[in-house]
């Protein structure tokens, strides 16, 4: 597992998590239980922090990283993902905050101060510009992203059932 320290920080990763060989996951980074990390991520926790919450996957390439602290932005700007998340392939987030059972579609671009609220589903090839709010409960999709619909409840329920699949896959790769 290449987990790599930045300083004095070593990422922390609870029971049951899953990194890929490829992936590369360094500094403050804390992964919680049952997620997984997938081949050629690469979680940069250097200059702030990066919280990934439950049963949560980022898949392959894509890229998690952050915004320093500074007098203007005492916080900076951390990577927050929830519980039940799927990141999917090639997504770059950047100092975000992305809320419990949302789906963050391939290739998908999610900038600074972004907060992305429970229960979202961002279409493939989206564009969140800085600071932007994604109402629960939507499909947001373009670049810019913007509000297409409200989700419907089998959309809703299969949130959920994405993150719990790639629970089960990455049970299957620690056999």
């Amino acid at each position: 597992m290449p987990l790599q320290s930045y300083l004095d920080t070593f990422p922390e990763l609870a029971d049951g998590v899953y990194v890929h060989e490829t992936g590369q996951i360094i500094g403050d980074v804390t992964i919680g239980r049952d997620s997984s990390v997938w081949c050629n991520t690469v979680l940069r926790g250097d200059v702030n922090r990066i919280v990934i919450g439950e049963c949560s996957n980022v898949q392959d390439f894509a890229m998690g990283h952050v915004s320093h602290k500074n007098a203007s932005k005492p916080d900076g700007s951390p990577l927050t993902i929830g519980n039940y998340v799927t990141v999917g392939h090639s997504v770059l987030l950047h100092g975000c905050t992305i809320g419990d059972e949302c789906l963050i579609g391939m290739g998908s671009i999610v900038m600074d101060d972004v907060v992305v609220q429970p229960r979202v589903m961002l279409g493939a090839g989206s564009l969140v510009s800085p600071g932007k709010v994604l109402r629960s409960g939507h499909l947001y999709v373009g670049r810019p992203a913007m509000r297409v619909r409200e989700l419907t409840a089998e959309e809703i329920a299969y949130l959920k059932y994405s993150a719990e699949h790639y629970v089960r896959v990455k049970n299957n790769y620690m056999k």
